[in-house]
């Protein structure tokens, strides 16, 4: 009789299981470390909880685009790994993906700060997970800093400083700094966020919260360190044909020596670096009276699930392992960034999975303090405008009082009704 009531028993839990075993699709994009990484977590909380889950997976060029096709036919993926500035377009009310609220008995929430998951939510909803978080740093060729004499900057004013004694020690074709396009953007985003405590966008109105004057302010203080040497121009940087850092073998040889970019690119613009140059990322450069850090700061991109998925608990379970469970994290690594979740950061870091220098760069984005940054902030149509008539400006086209007033009329306009 016990041996029967054992396998009915056993059956039982048998038949649970498989009556709760689920048919799941998941997508996202990245190179070909992430999809390897992503495949063979996927079987491991697969097997855990008994669900399929089939894999879709592209590069970066043409996943947006499939995406918003998907979820306009309702075909869209289970869970889906979705890119921080889609939110506004994909889930305007927060109605876009499923309220991972619902499922917090599911998937330990716990695991990531307040603002992690209020990075995610939209409307109330939380429509989406952080999987790492991402800023901009600082980052200077120690060496090169080394090599003229001149300590690390702490401040705008001693970046500047460095210039003349940088380039009479070493020449004039040294810069202790670059910036441009994008760089030069956030970096004027920045400097204008740590005099006005505000960022670019107001979350209440959607519009931008800065002055004419103040962002004046921005682009020529940009100007400035055109002027004195600190970085090449626009025009010098176009003429040597846009080259990415990485590539650029004027960074390559330490020629110019810092720069302000993504944490999570240490290693991309590290290795190119000649044997003997040192890459330290450091703490924001500050300014008098800066009302906050002004620290960008943003998940590089989230999980989400189909508000259309059949199986939502399912999904949810998935989410959870592949975000919190040690197996998992361990074979995830740091292929999507360094974790959000706590408790995969624990495990990697045990692991020795994350270089020192790695953490100290998450270090300086994760402490420093911020007004919050608005996803508005890279909006196709936000960034078109600011950057068309930031170039102009910088071109000599347009004084930096019309290219204000044009950036501040034309973000307003293209974000009316948003």
């Amino acid at each position: 009789m016990r041996t029967m009531i054992i396998t009915a028993a056993l059956f039982a839990a048998t038949s649970l299981s498989t009556a709760f075993a689920a048919d799941l699709r998941m997508s996202w994009w990245g190179s070909d470390d992430r999809h390897l990484a992503t495949q063979e977590a996927l079987k491991i909380c697969g097997g855990k909880f008994g669900h399929t889950i089939a894999p879709e997976f592209t590069g970066w060029t043409g996943h947006q685009e499939k995406v918003a096709t998907q979820l306009a036919g309702g075909t869209e993926a289970d869970i889906l790994q979705i890119n921080w500035p889609w939110l506004p377009l994909f889930t305007k009310n927060g109605t876009g993906f499923a309220d991972l609220h619902q499922y917090r008995d599911i998937i330990d929430l716990s695991q990531w700060t307040k603002a992690d998951l209020d990075s995610g939510t939209v409307k109330g909803k939380l429509n989406g997970i952080p999987v790492s978080t991402t800023g901009r740093v600082f980052m200077f060729n120690k060496t090169t800093y080394g090599k003229a004499g001149v300590p690390i900057p702490k401040t705008w004013d001693e970046l500047i400083a460095a210039a003349p004694r940088m380039k009479e020690k070493l020449g004039k074709d040294y810069y202790p700094f670059e910036g441009a396009a994008l760089d030069a953007r956030l970096m004027v985003i920045l400097r204008t966020t740590q005099k006005t405590g505000k960022d670019l966008i107001d979350p209440a109105t959607n519009q931008v919260a800065w002055t004419e004057e103040e962002l004046t302010e921005g682009l020529e203080f940009y100007q400035t360190l055109v002027d004195k040497g600190v970085i090449e121009s626009w025009k010098q940087v176009a003429a040597a044909g846009n080259t990415p850092l990485h590539e650029n073998q004027k960074w390559a040889k330490g020629q110019i020596a810092g720069t302000y970019q993504w944490d999570s690119t240490y290693g991309k613009i590290s290795t190119p670096m000649e044997k003997g140059q040192e890459l330290v990322p450091v703490k924001l450069l500050t300014i008098d009276g800066a009302k906050t850090d002004g620290v960008y700061r943003k998940p590089s991109m989230l999980f989400a699930i189909s508000k259309n998925s059949k199986d939502p608990k399912a999904a949810a379970q998935i989410v959870n392992c592949l975000l919190n469970d040690p197996e998992a994290a361990k074979v995830m690594g740091a292929t999507r960034g360094i974790p959000s979740s706590k408790a995969a950061l624990d495990i990697l870091t045990k692991e020795g999975k994350i270089k020192p220098v790695q953490l100290e760069a998450y270090k300086q984005v994760m402490e420093p303090t911020s007004p919050g940054v608005s996803p508005l902030n890279e909006h196709p149509r936000v960034t078109e405008v600011f950057d068309s008539n930031f170039e102009a400006f910088a071109y000599g086209q347009q004084s930096a009082e019309d290219a204000a007033a044009e950036i501040i009329a034309g973000i307003n306009e293209a974000l009316t009704g948003i």
